[in-house]
């Protein structure tokens, strides 16, 4: 187990396997000393827990706690090509929030991921992170986050 993989446990959580991509793409992709992972969804147990827009049917607290869930799915895609102790540095975080129209706490809604990224690598997951709002994602989910981790040599 990975000191990541502890360091959740901790906290109670697990990092499971990768989920399935729901189209033509791979989870993640490295690339030299970096991987980059494609955008995941909140599925827990192959399912999205909640459904449309966050600031109408799904509360901006829900929300950030399912982009910590897409956060950890998404150390699930990184761990799927690369030993989890062998990330140096969380570099980016990507998240979109599929947003009511008057909605603007994406920010607030994004730290569920990056709370949950600093829990899982320290120091190392600390990151830039850009959080946008959008019109609707894949399979109606309320957020979305892709990471960009360095790896050592």
């Amino acid at each position: 187990m990975s000191a990541v993989e502890e360091r959740l446990a901790a906290l109670g959580l697990t990092v499971h396997d990768v989920v399935p991509p729901v189209a033509s793409y791979v989870p993640a992709v490295r690339t030299g000393r970096y991987v980059y992972t494609a955008g995941q969804l909140p599925f827990v147990d192959g399912a999205l827990p909640a459904t449309g827009k966050v600031g109408a049917e799904v509360t901006p607290e829900r929300a950030a706690e399912l982009a910590a869930v897409c956060a950890l799915n998404a150390i699930a895609a990184v761990k799927s090509v690369v030993d989890l102790d062998s990330v140096v540095r969380v570099v980016k975080v990507t998240g979109f929030v599929a947003s009511a129209p008057d909605f603007t706490g994406q920010p607030g809604v994004m730290n569920g991921a990056s709370n949950l990224l600093l829990q899982a690598f320290g120091d190392l997951g600390t990151h830039a992170r850009s959080a946008v709002g959008v019109a609707v994602l894949p399979l109606d989910a309320p957020v979305e986050v892709e990471l960009v981790v360095e790896i050592a040599e």
